[in-house]
């Protein structure tokens, strides 16, 4: 029981800091279209549902993935907390351009502050690896799955958000792209 709370406590934690600052954020001028929001919405959400709910233990997906152990399940809540801690590093340093859609915000600027100086997509970086902890911790043939559609839905996410980034931007979001790892930082 003790692993669940030091998996789902940053979870918490990030969703506070999600809500709190959703209320400052500069007004949107472009967003994807509902269709491209909802979809990826989805795939998400069923990640996560598959992730954290116990009512997806049915059958196969209920079974065990390896023999777990104390290390593994150590190495996956210190993995929730670095992910975590990096997509709230990355959260800070987008501030008012931050949105939940794929948007384009007033006066919008390409960030390449903290984590954006090594990864194009930091906030989802570190949901996946936060995700990848969490599931190494629970160690269930659910989790996996639920890994796999969550990083499938932020990975689509963010080549939405790279097609737009590149509109808005140009030759500097080349240059940027250039030096910063996509999901991975470039070394």
């Amino acid at each position: 029981m003790i692993w669940r709370y030091l998996i789902e406590g940053p979870w918490l934690v990030f969703v506070a800091y999600w809500a709190v600052g959703a209320l400052k954020t500069r007004r949107t001028v472009r967003q994807e279209s509902f269709t491209s929001r909802y979809g990826i919405l989805f795939l998400e959400i069923l990640g996560f549902a598959l992730l954290f709910s116990d009512r997806a233990e049915i059958g196969v997906l209920s079974h065990q993935v390896v023999n777990q152990t104390y290390a593994l399940a150590v190495t996956g809540v210190a993995l929730t907390w670095i992910g975590i801690g990096l997509a709230l590093w990355a959260r800070w340093h987008l501030g008012q351009y931050w949105s939940a859609r794929v948007t384009l915000k007033e006066d919008h600027k390409l960030i390449r502050t903290g984590p954006y100086a090594r990864l194009r997509h930091p906030i989802y970086s570190g949901l996946d690896l936060a995700a990848i902890g969490g599931a190494l911790a629970i160690d269930q043939w659910r989790c996996v799955v639920g890994v796999v559609l969550i990083i499938a839905g932020y990975w689509i996410k963010a080549r939405r958000e790279e097609m737009l980034l590149a509109t808005q931007f140009g030759e500097a979001f080349q240059e940027h792209s250039r030096h910063t790892g996509f999901l991975l930082p470039r070394l």
